[in-house]
C-alpha cells in the first residue's frame, strides 16, 4: 500500500485477540487436581507478565502500569497499560513473521495488553483444558500482529482461534479517511513456517470490513503428549483407543465451536 501522509497522529485502532487451549486426559480426581495445580504453577500472574512484558518489547511499547491477579481456585489475569515511544526507525508494516523476540520499535497510545487464564476439567470422563485469552490492542502505524508469532511459541497450544480488526479512521493531508493502513490477505502471513507446518488452518475473512478470523488445529496426535501423569503403557489398547477418540472429539469440538456427535474414535 502506497505510503500515507497523514493529518496529525494516526488514528487507526488495530486489536488482536486470540484463544489458546491446550488438551489433556487426566484418569483420576486426583491427577485432574494436579493438572490443574500444574497449569496455575506454569502460567502464574508472574510467568504471564514476563510473557506480556515481552510482548510490549517487540511492537516497541512503554509500560506504564501492571495490574496482575492469581485467582483461587484457578486462573490468573495481567493487565498492562501502554505508551507510544519515538520511532527510532520505520516499523516494518509487510506480512511477515514478527520476531522471537528480537525487538521492533512503535509508535503506540491509548494501548493495552492482557491475558486471563481458564483451567477447568470434565467432571466425568477425564478430559482437562487450559485456555488462554490474550488481547492485544494499539493505536499508531505498527500492527499488534508483530506479537502473534512470539504468543503462540510462548504457550502450549492444541487448537488457536484469531481475530484481527482495524477499526477506526485516520485522515490523510487532503482530509480523505483510511479506515487502513497496511496491506493483509491473511493472518497466515504472519505465521513462521514451523507453526505453518504444524497446524491446519482455516481463514474466515470479511475483506470490506478489515476483519480476519484464522482458526489453528495440531496435525501431529501422540497420545501420550495428552496424558497427565501417566502414560500409555499403563493403558489396555481398548482403553487407549476410547481416551484417544475423547481427546480428538474435545479438539474438534472447540476447533469447530460446536457440539459434534458420531466421530469415529
Amino acid at each position: 500500500m502506497k505510503k500515507l501522509k497523514l493529518h496529525g497522529f494516526n488514528n487507526l485502532t488495530k486489536n488482536l485477540s486470540f484463544n489458546i487451549y491446550d488438551i489433556c486426559y487426566a484418569k483420576t480426581p486426583e491427577q485432574r487436581k494436579q493438572y490443574i495445580e500444574y497449569i496455575d504453577g506454569v502460567y502464574n500472574a508472574k510467568r504471564l507478565t514476563e510473557i506480556l512484558s515481552d510482548v510490549a518489547n517487540i511492537i516497541g511499547a512503554t509500560i506504564l502500569n501492571i495490574a496482575h491477579q492469581d485467582y483461587d481456585p484457578q486462573g490468573a489475569s495481567v493487565t498492562m497499560l501502554v505508551a507510544e515511544e519515538p520511532v527510532e526507525k520505520k516499523p516494518e508494516q509487510t506480512e511477515s513473521p514478527g520476531p522471537l523476540p528480537e525487538s521492533v520499535v512503535a509508535h503506540l497510545n491509548k494501548s493495552h495488553i492482557t491475558v486471563h487464564t481458564y483451567p477447568e476439567s470434565h467432571p466425568d470422563n477425564g478430559i482437562s483444558t487450559f485456555r488462554a485469552d490474550i488481547d492485544v490492542s494499539t493505536c499508531g502505524v505498527i500492527s499488534p500482529l508483530k506479537a502473534l508469532n512470539f504468543l503462540i511459541h510462548s504457550f502450549d497450544s492444541d487448537i488457536v482461534t484469531i481475530d484481527y480488526r482495524v477499526r477506526g479512521f485516520t485522515r490523510d493531508v487532503d482530509g480523505k479517511k483510511h479506515y487502513i493502513d497496511h496491506s493483509i490477505h491473511s493472518i497466515q502471513n504472519y505465521l513462521s513456517q514451523d507453526t505453518l507446518k504444524a497446524y491446519e488452518m482455516i481463514d474466515v475473512n470479511v475483506y470490506p470490513e478489515n476483519i480476519f478470523h484464522t482458526k489453528m488445529l495440531l496435525k501431529q496426535f501422540e497420545l501420550d503428549n495428552y496424558l497427565f501423569g501417566m502414560d500409555s503403557t499403563q493403558l489396555q489398547p481398548e482403553e487407549a483407543q476410547k481416551i484417544r477418540g475423547q481427546l480428538k472429539r474435545e479438539m474438534q469440538e472447540i476447533f469447530y465451536g460446536c457440539n459434534l456427535t458420531n466421530l469415529p474414535e
